[in-house]
């Protein structure tokens, strides 16, 4: 029997599927070419249809921190999925997550399980509406809080790589609940809070964003939102839904030491499976249903092998701390190497880097906010993609993606990834 390569499969999705593919950025659209169609994943390495392998520095979009199939959530998935893949009813994974989520993160009292990240900031958007009785947001340009019609304004990643940053079906009620505000900037934030006094139920942000390539707070910028907030009953609220358990065991909250009224949690607490959650302060949280009023329900949430995934992964980073600080060295030992070559090269370029979490801009100034990212050189960041695919190691396909570094990746793929960017430098 033939087997089918990526063109081909690609073919045949696009018949059936919008696009082709069922979530916008995987078309390739910002770099060029087809998306590969992969057929399995192990350690460091995916492996395509066509019989490539690659070293992955995207890990399934941030929670393969451990690397693919890793033997113990792997044993976890098997020995769960063997008494039904669903129940539909409480079952213990759940209170054993919930559990250990209160451990590890900071702000978090009470958690409540969902599908995903989006519909965690969606259900932390509606608990924040319902418990101040507000009705304004405030987000920031850039930042991606999934596909929620309150967030897709000024949004950053699959939204902006398809240019269409606002998308069509998102109601100008809707617009003109939420307010926007460059991130970064804690004077706009001010002035927003005073023109719309007491009106904004929360601010919401990544601490760290990764929908606009990476982009790190800057000093003071996230003490300063939690004043705001404080001295005008809002609500601030964390997407952590990238960086919960991946930038520390308590998250970015535990990292730049700030504590938020609400998190939102999704990639990491899977294990790879479909999850997200949304927790905080046990006053707020208790305003949801059934012990209080604001409705959230969902078939699926807080799925026995979602569950077990994701115990068996934060678990293992739980007893791991060690795992962290590897991470990292090994994420700076990827930019250092970036340095050096492109300094050499004389070429203009930004780097931002935290923990595991990395971004290249081709620009030659600092990468602060959304505009700054946009002034990005976007067609080398195309011939860079397209370089390193041929040399073996598979990025974001788009600049306004971080790229996410495994514990699985070693000295040969440390050697093999630099000289990849080596060989596009040089061609460039």
């Amino acid at each position: 029997m033939r087997i089918e390569t990526s063109k081909e499969l690609f073919h045949r999705a696009k018949e059936y599927i919008p696009g082709g593919v069922n979530s916008p950025v995987r078309a390739f659209k910002a770099v060029g070419g087809d998306p590969l169609f992969i057929k399995r994943a192990q350690g460091a390495y995916l492996y395509d249809e066509d019989g490539n392998s690659y070293i992955d520095l995207i890990n399934s979009w941030g929670p393969m921190i451990l690397g693919h199939a890793h033997p113990v959530i792997e044993e976890a998935v098997l020995k769960a999925v063997r008494d039904s893949p669903s129940f539909g009813a409480p079952s213990r994974g759940e209170v054993e997550v919930a559990e250990l989520i209160v451990s590890m993160v900071p702000s978090i009292e009470k958690v409540r399980m969902v599908n995903s990240g989006t519909e965690a900031t969606m259900s932390a958007i509606r608990l924040a509406r319902g418990f101040t009785k507000r009705d304004k947001v405030l987000k920031f340009e850039g930042c991606y809080h999934g596909h929620g019609d309150s967030f897709l304004i000024a949004a950053g990643s699959g939204a902006i790589t398809m240019g269409t940053p606002d998308s069509p079906g998102v109601t100008e009620g809707t617009a003109r609940d939420t307010l926007l505000a460059p991130y970064n900037n804690l004077e706009k934030v001010r002035e927003l809070v005073e023109v719309n006094r007491n009106e904004i139920a929360a601010i919401i942000l990544e601490p760290v964003a990764g929908n606009m390539g990476c982009v790190l707070p800057s000093e003071g910028f996230l003490q300063g939102l939690r004043e705001i907030c404080n001295d005008n009953g809002i609500l601030l609220i964390f997407d952590e839904v990238m960086t919960g358990f991946r930038l520390a065991r308590g998250g970015a909250q535990e990292l730049f030491n700030v504590e938020p009224d609400l998190t939102t949690l999704g990639k990491i607490i899977g294990g790879g499976m479909p999850v997200g959650a949304y927790g905080g302060k046990a006053e707020i949280m208790d305003f949801v249903s059934p012990d209080g009023p604001v409705y959230q329900a969902g078939t699926l949430s807080g799925n026995p092998v979602a569950m077990a995934a994701g115990f068996a992964q934060l678990n293992f980073l739980n007893t791991h701390p060690e795992i962290y600080m590897k991470l990292e060295e090994t994420t700076k030992q990827i930019v250092e190497s970036y340095r050096k070559v492109l300094n050499k090269k004389g070429l203009d370029y930004t780097i931002n880097q935290v923990g595991s979490m990395y971004s290249l801009f081709f620009t030659e100034g600092n990468v602060i906010d959304f505009t700054s990212a946009k002034g990005c050189d976007t067609e080398k960041f195309g011939k860079y993609f397209r370089c390193m695919l041929d040399c073996g190691i598979y990025l974001a396909p788009s600049q306004f993606e971080t790229l996410f570094v495994s514990n699985s990746i070693g000295e040969k793929e440390l050697e093999k990834i630099v000289e990849g960017f080596s060989e596009f430098i040089n061609l460039n």
